[in-house]
């Protein structure tokens, strides 16, 4: 089609870092040490055990599905799964691989805009003389307006980096492929591994504190203390989900990107490069980071307090800031750390709103300049309860549905779609064309059997484990409820709006969507 002719990947090396780019972002540096400091070493066991199970498993599945899907025109979820099974409700459980992606960036934006924000201040000396965890945290509750909320939660400068960051993303994404993501990617990926670098070799060559170590820190990820842990299931699915979330599967994207590829273009090792790429930045850099820093200067205990009492964001908005400020060239890195953080946020929320917009081009055939004004003004708008309520879990609310329970949801419906009803044996073959590396055929049985049933246990352990109590928001305070409803109806009117885009879509040109060879559909 179309799409495939004006715009695509201008080269390989900008495929690979635009796939690590979205693969790579704050959970690198925030989620993954949030989810691995309270169970220590034992959590790299689950973790890698998931990587090798699931996670390069459902990455091969994606770009399979992606290219795949694309080679027929179609550059989201709802078409490539019409693709893989010509069943009328295939093309709407595909809805999941542009719905999610969008709700996500409603509020990862924003996330995003508190790392720009806060390297300013960092660079500005704004919060310097106030060293204290509990002075950061109180900082960091005025600077997001959350602290003494009454009606709205509002900053002005807060919200001013947040239009910057907007407006940053917006215009890399309306730009297109080869135009925006991948020249962001190109230059964007190599700065982060610079600066990620640098910061790692700073924390490794702090001396030690009050006799503790930096090697007593790096232990918090490298050595098992307390094997009984993995005893636990919810190591095993902290685990599981870290993996989802870092390698940005499940979400929709990855599809898209791939659905640029040509028929013969390799996916089996760029997927990995892709894959082995994050993989370096959250378990090298993102482990030597934040983790270490936090042992030296708070120690096991208190550095476990503090993730498990205020959360993932708590180490690198709260105690780094810290640290910054009781180390030589403190202001200098800090800056940097914080910049790390935008970078990484900007190189996967850019691609978060292009499944939308493929999916408004390809499938309901609407000019990209308008489908470009559509998307930011809307979105715009859903962003604003996202941070006006933000002190009610709004934010918190939206990511549960869509980047927790939703993107399990979907891994266990493109898995189970791609590896059984697909069938393997095609999928397998689809996987090799053009392949540069010929994956060990033991991963043929881990993604027929191990992957989607998993996937589905996986589904089946949030319904058994707390679903019913946050559908029916049980123990939620009075006065946030109409608020948390006001993030379920938005991810109610955006799944709506794509369900109707899917049935008009197969009403007006439904011939677009009869099977045609795959060389006439990529023929300029």
């Amino acid at each position: 089609m179309a799409k495939l002719v004006k715009d695509g990947w201008a080269t390989r090396f900008g495929l690979i870092m635009a796939m690590a780019g979205n693969a790579v972002g704050l959970g690198n540096f925030l989620r993954f040490p949030g989810q691995a400091m309270p169970y220590g070493g034992a959590f790299m066991i689950p973790y890698f055990l998931a990587l090798v199970l699931l996670g390069v498993p459902l990455m091969w599945m994606e770009w399979t599905i992606g290219r795949h899907g694309g080679g027929f025109g179609h550059g989201t979820a709802p078409g490539m799964f019409h693709r893989l099974w010509r069943h009328p409700i295939s093309k709407y459980l595909g809805i999941f691989g542009v719905l999610l992606p969008a709700m996500v960036g409603v509020y990862y934006v924003y996330i995003e805009s508190w790392a720009l924000g806060y390297a300013w201040q960092t660079l500005t000396g704004t919060y310097w003389g106030q060293e204290s965890y509990d002075e950061m945290k109180s900082l960091f509750g005025t600077y997001t307006g959350t602290k003494g909320a009454n009606l709205v939660s509002f900053s002005s400068q807060a919200y001013t980096f947040f239009l910057i960051t907007f407006v940053i993303n917006i215009v890399v994404f309306a730009r297109g492929i080869s135009r925006g993501i991948e020249v962001v990617a190109k230059y964007c990926m190599p700065l982060l591994f610079v600066l990620g670098t640098i910061l790692a070799v700073r924390v490794i060559t702090l001396p030690p504190m009050e006799d503790r170590t930096i090697g007593q820190g790096l232990a918090q990820i490298w050595r098992v203390t307390d094997w009984g842990v993995l005893a636990k299931p919810n190591v095993w699915i902290a685990a599981t989900g870290q993996i989802f979330f870092t390698l940005s599967v499940g979400l929709g994207m990855v599809h898209t990107y791939a659905s640029y590829l040509k028929k013969k273009e390799d996916i089996t090792l760029s997927s990995l490069a892709a894959g082995g790429t994050n993989e370096f930045v959250e378990v090298i850099l993102g482990g030597t980071i934040a983790i270490p820093a936090a042992v030296l200067f708070f120690g096991v205990v208190q550095a476990r307090d503090i993730v498990n009492t205020d959360g993932t964001f708590a180490i690198g908005f709260f105690a780094l800031p810290c640290i910054f400020q009781q180390m030589p060239g403190g202001q200098f890195f800090g800056t940097l750390w914080f910049v790390l953080l935008f970078l990484a946020g900007l190189t996967s929320s850019m691609a978060m709103f292009t499944p939308l917009l493929v999916f408004i081009e390809d499938e309901l055939r609407v000019d990209r300049r308008i489908g470009v004004i559509l998307i930011g003004f809307g979105v715009f708008l859903m962003m604003q309860p996202v941070i006006l309520f933000n002190h009610y879990n709004v934010l918190d609310e939206i990511d549960y549905w869509m980047g927790t329970f939703g993107l399990v949801l979907f891994v266990a419906i493109e898995s189970v779609l791609f590896a059984w009803i697909f069938g393997m044996k095609k999928g397998w073959e689809e996987m090799h064309l053009g392949a540069d590396l010929r994956v060990p055929r033991i991963f043929y049985y881990i993604m027929k059997f191990v992957t989607p049933t998993f996937a589905v246990g996986l589904v089946v352990w949030f319904a058994y484990d707390g679903l019913i109590d946050k559908l029916t928001m049980t123990g939620v305070k009075p006065e946030a409820v109409p608020y948390l409803w006001v993030g379920r109806v938005m991810i109610l009117m955006m799944a709506a709006f794509i369900i109707w885009g899917v049935w008009y879509a197969w009403q007006t040109h439904p011939r677009f969507f009869d099977e045609v060879e795959r060389e006439e559909e990529t023929t300029p």
